[in-house]
């Protein structure tokens, strides 16, 4: 899988995830999010998604690229 491991990506780099709906837990999807600044760590950067911060953990599954994304998605979801 072409994932980008989180203590590489800087401020200002586009990546895409699976995004797990928190309403719907049964729902997820590939979203493009940003990385930026967090807004309250001058050392650290954040996703950002749906107009939301959200803290970067190491096990998260950064994309860096949309197909890579979709591939990695049906792997896991859509097996059987």
């Amino acid at each position: 899988m072409d994932t980008i491991d989180p203590k590489d990506v800087k401020a200002g780099d586009e990546v895409y995830v699976i995004y797990n709906n928190p309403h719907t837990p049964s729902v997820s999807n590939v979203r493009a999010a940003e990385i930026v600044q967090h807004p309250k760590d001058p050392d650290a950067v954040a996703l950002f998604l749906n107009e939301t911060f959200h803290v970067i953990e190491d096990d998260d599954a950064l994309f860096s690229s949309e197909e890579a994304a979709e591939r990695a998605y049906s792997e896991h979801f859509l097996t059987e």
